[in-house]
C-alpha cells in the first residue's frame, strides 16, 4: 500500500500563555525568543527540514504577530538594504505565498479541538502536530526522525522520551508492545499522568504527532474529558487497535519551554553551543555562579 506523503503540519498556537504572564500579556507566548528566534520559528524550520510544505496556524485573539513573522516586512527590509545589511538573516521566516494558513480557534476547548479546527485544510492526508512550546533540539530533527519511521511503517506516530521513572506521572505515557527497532516501538495504550508506579512505562509523549485524518472524525464525535477540554491523547487512544500506531524514541533533547525553568534552560544550553557566544556564556555563568 502507498503511503501518502506528510505534506501539511498544524501548530496549534492560540494558547494564552498565562504562566508567562505579564510578558503574554500583548505578546503571544510562541514569539518569546529563545535567544534570537521566537520558539514558532525553531518549529517551523524543524518542519521544513522533515519536508513539511504547508503550514496551517491555529490560532486566537491576539495572535496576529505569529502570521506577520513569516510576512514580508516591506520597510524593514528597504532600510536594511539601503544601509548595506545582509538580508539572509530573515530567510528562514520566508514562507511561499500559498503555504502559510490560518484557522481560527474561535472558543479554548482543549488541544483535540484545536486540532479539530483544521479539519477541511488537513483534508484526507495524514498530517503532523507541532507544540511549539516543546522545543526539541537533534540532528536531524524530531520530525525528520519521524517521518522517516513513517515511510518505514505508516499509520500513526508519535514521539517519546525516556525519562526516570519518578517523572512520568506529569506526563502522557505510552503502554508499549513490540519493539520493533532500538527507536520505534509499537504503542498498545496511552494514559495520561499515571501514578507514580502504575505506569506501563517511562516513555513520555512529547509535542510531536503524525496521525491519519481518521482521527478528525473520532474528534468530531469525542465529549469532552480531563479539564473539561476534548483532548487529542482520548481521541489517539480510540484509534489503537483500528490503525498502526507506534512511537520514535527521539534521539535528541527536548526543552519544555512552557515553564520557566525549561524556558531558561534551552536559552542557557543553546547560547553555551553557539560558536559566536558560547565561551562568553560559559565565562559568564562561571562569575555568576561565583557570587
Amino acid at each position: 500500500m502507498v503511503k501518502k506523503p506528510i505534506r501539511k503540519a498544524v501548530f496549534p498556537v492560540a494558547g494564552l500563555g498565562t504562566r508567562f504572564l505579564p510578558a503574554t500579556k500583548a505578546i503571544p507566548k510562541e514569539m518569546l525568543p529563545i535567544i534570537d528566534r521566537p520558539l514558532i520559528q525553531y518549529a517551523v524550520d524543524e518542519a521544513r527540514e522533515a519536508g513539511i510544505e504547508q503550514l496551517i496556524f491555529v490560532t486566537g485573539r491576539g495572535k496576529t504577530s505569529i502570521v506577520e513573522h513569516f510576512d514580508t516586512a516591506f520597510e524593514l527590509e528597504a532600510t536594511m538594504q539601503g544601509r548595506g545589511k545582509n538580508l539572509d538573516v530573515l530567510a528562514p521566516t520566508r514562507i511561499q505565498p500559498g503555504n502559510l494558513v490560518t484557522v481560527r480557534q474561535q472558543v479554548p476547548m482543549g488541544l483535540g479541538h484545536a486540532i479539530w479546527c483544521a479539519r477541511a485544510i488537513v483534508g484526507d492526508e495524514p498530517f503532523a502536530i507541532f507544540l511549539p512550546d516543546e522545543l526539541m533540539i537533534g540532528r536531524p530533527g524530531c520530525m525528520a526522525q519521524m517521518v522517516e519511521a513513517y515511510n518505514e511503517v505508516g499509520g500513526n506516530l508519535i514521539s517519546v522520551l525516556e525519562v526516570p521513572e519518578e517523572e512520568v506521572s506529569s506526563y502522557g505515557v505510552i503502554a508499549p508492545g513490540k519493539r520493533l527497532e532500538h527507536d520505534l516501538t509499537e504503542v498498545v495504550g496511552l494514559v495520561e499522568k499515571p501514578r507514580r508506579g502504575e505506569a506501563p512505562s517511562n516513555l513520555i509523549i512529547s509535542g510531536r504527532y503524525i496521525l491519519q485524518p481518521e482521527v478528525m472524525r473520532t474528534l468530531e464525535s469525542q465529549g469532552a474529558g480531563a479539564g473539561g477540554e476534548i483532548q487529542l491523547t482520548d481521541a489517539m487512544a480510540k484509534m489503537i487497535g483500528t490503525q498502526p500506531f507506534h512511537a520514535v524514541t527521539f534521539a535528541g533533547r527536548r526543552f519544555d519551554c512552557g515553564n520557566h525553568l525549561g524556558f531558561v534552560e534551552a536559552t542557557l544550553a543553546l547560547a553555551l553551543e553557539r560558536p559566536d557566544m558560547g565561551d562568553d556564556v560559559r565565562a559568564m555563568a562561571r562569575r555568576l555562579l561565583d557570587l
